[in-house]
């Protein structure tokens, strides 16, 4: 890979202190040695910080099926979605594919076409792509396979999803029983029929997550509980080896989840609006509280930039304080130790911003070194 640095601008340490010195690297890590021939990336008036990691992205699906019914090759979707997320400064990518029991878009074809795409030779993606498969736990038949696939290293992330009982609360709301229809494929008749033989099935779903806790345990695979509804529900998913709580629907959850000293997941986009899209907690109020560790992408990709700010706006302090939410802390909750600061030895995984007035701006991302986003091409010159 070839040796490049950053000058003239503002890096932030691991310390959350921005100081002015010039960032090299070679090999697709930071080093302190003096890079001769290289190139060089002027960041006079930016902010250089430390790359973006996504540990649970959606968006995605809107490459994949644009309209209700219309479906694109996930090859093609990939590629788009590759180049929001450079362009969103997002160097490291979990997409968050769901396996459920329903027809159509979140059938086993995704899932199962993108273990395929994302290890496919030639893929041609820039950004660090891994696969999360979101389990939705009622889907027994998915067991087996997906016990093969973490024997066979292809689940990065594995969380565990129910939304059965939101398909049974929402069958009273006319517009959400039709994004079920449009996303399934099927009739009113044909969708209900399917969500009361499933729910019948619901005794047999604790067994079946303790079997796959205990197989991604043994694959080393990192797990998160999704929408963890109560502490006594934190405490069982806890017990299984899963430390991650990702959108957790109250404070005391919340609370329960950092007792056991494991990460809690909101969503950025819940910053940026200043509330949550459903009745979940408002994700700056527990940011204030101490009890948000990690922000995701969720829906919406340009949000994980964008919410640090916002935090800045409405809770003081500066983005040193609030960046490694989207940086260090996220790595370190899925287990990547190699990345999240701009430290010798670690990736060169990189993320300019200009903050000067209006909306913060991702103007380069680098990727273990290699630029694969420059919005501004006058500041790349040749060392």
């Amino acid at each position: 890979m070839a040796a490049g640095s950053i000058i003239n601008g503002q890096v932030l340490d691991n310390s959350g202190v921005f100081s002015a010195h010039a960032l090299r690297f070679g090999d697709g890590v930071i080093t302190d040695l003096e890079n001769k021939g290289a190139f060089e990336l002027d960041a006079t008036g930016l902010m250089v910080l430390p790359g973006i990691v996504d540990v649970h992205g959606d968006a995605f699906e809107r490459q994949l099926m644009p309209r209700p019914g219309v479906r694109f090759p996930i090859e093609v979707a990939l590629l788009e979605t590759d180049r929001q997320l450079a362009a969103n400064g997002i160097t490291t990518a979990f997409h968050a594919v769901t396996w459920s029991w329903e027809t159509g878009l979140r059938d086993r074809s995704i899932a199962e076409e993108m273990t395929r795409a994302l290890r496919a030779p030639g893929a041609g993606l820039s950004v660090d792509t891994r696969f999360h498969l979101r389990h939705e736990c009622h889907n027994l038949a998915a067991e087996n396979e997906i016990i093969a696939w973490l024997n066979d290293g292809l689940i990065d992330v594995l969380s565990f999803n129910d939304h059965v009982e939101d398909c049974h609360a929402d069958a009273g709301k006319p517009a959400k029983v039709q994004q079920y229809l449009d996303r399934t494929g099927l009739t009113r008749a044909a969708w209900d029929e399917l969500l009361a033989r499933i729910t019948s099935q619901g005794p047999l779903v604790p067994a079946s997550i303790e079997r796959l806790a205990a197989a991604a345990r043994k694959a080393g695979v990192v797990m998160m509980s999704h929408d963890d509804i109560s502490p006594a529900h934190r405490d069982s998913f806890h017990a299984l080896g899963i430390h991650v709580s990702e959108f957790p629907e109250t404070e005391d959850t919340a609370r329960r989840a950092l007792a056991h000293d494991g990460a809690v997941v909101f969503g950025a986009p819940n910053v940026v609006r200043g509330r949550s899209h459903t009745t979940a907690p408002n994700a700056t109020d527990m940011i204030a509280k101490g009890l948000c560790t990690v922000l995701a992408s969720d829906y919406y990709y340009p949000a994980l930039a964008l919410a640090p700010f916002k935090l800045v706006e409405r809770l003081g302090g500066d983005i040193g304080r609030y960046w490694p939410l989207v940086s260090t802390q996220a790595a370190r909750a899925l287990g990547l130790t190699d990345r999240g600061v701009l430290d010798v030895g670690q990736r060169a995984d990189i993320t300019l911003i200009d903050a000067h007035g209006g909306v913060p701006r991702v103007i380069a991302t680098l990727v273990a070194g290699k630029i694969v986003y420059l919005a501004d091409g006058a500041r790349l010159k040749a060392a």
